[in-house]
């Protein structure tokens, strides 16, 4: 029996979220499967990634076929680097010990770039929450601002002189007459 590492889609309409399962090839798409193994979020950012990973391991190294997506997550989760590992040490290329020191290295170096990452969406955030406050805070004076202006009381402006040329004017017809 053929065996797929795959997603089954549950969730609403727009809104996915994904269990990860073993199936037999055979069966559709959200029908039948033999075991769950975990579950994936891709509305969440970064993408929630909940996987059992020593059964995933287990399947994986027994011969279950993941789909790309699962494979994706299965690398991005470090369980394919591990089968990996696992080939090396059975080939004589590396001891046990060696395939499990490089793989927690590896596993400590993904876990600072997710830390990274979040840390730098949330910084993001909160810059931008700065600048709204700082903007809403401006347009707020200036329209209190322009309300004092126009509160105030109108200061009464002289009357301009007539100009050069109408004072000319007056005069021409004057002396016409």
């Amino acid at each position: 029996m053929a065996t797929k590492i795959r997603l089954q889609r549950h969730g609403k309409k727009g809104k996915p979220f994904y269990y990860i399962v073993v199936a037999d090839a055979r069966a559709p798409r959200d029908g039948r499967f033999i075991e769950r193994l975990g579950s994936y979020n891709p509305n969440t950012n970064p993408a929630t990634i909940d996987i059992n990973f020593d059964k995933t391991f287990e399947w994986v190294d027994n011969g279950a076929q993941p789909t790309d997506t699962c494979r994706a997550i299965l690398s991005y989760k470090g369980v394919l680097y591990k089968k990996h590992l696992q080939g090396g040490v059975k080939k004589g290329a590396l001891t046990q010990e060696q395939a499990d020191e490089k793989f927690t290295a590896w596993t400590e170096q993904k876990d600072g770039k997710i830390s990274g990452k979040k840390e730098t969406l949330t910084s993001s955030k909160q810059e931008i929450r700065k600048a709204a406050l700082l903007a809403e805070a401006k347009k707020k004076e200036d329209r209190a601002a322009a309300i004092a202006a126009k509160n105030a009381p109108v200061a009464v402006e002289e009357e301009t002189p007539a100009t050069e040329e109408g004072t000319e004017a007056t005069e021409s017809t004057e002396t016409a007459e």
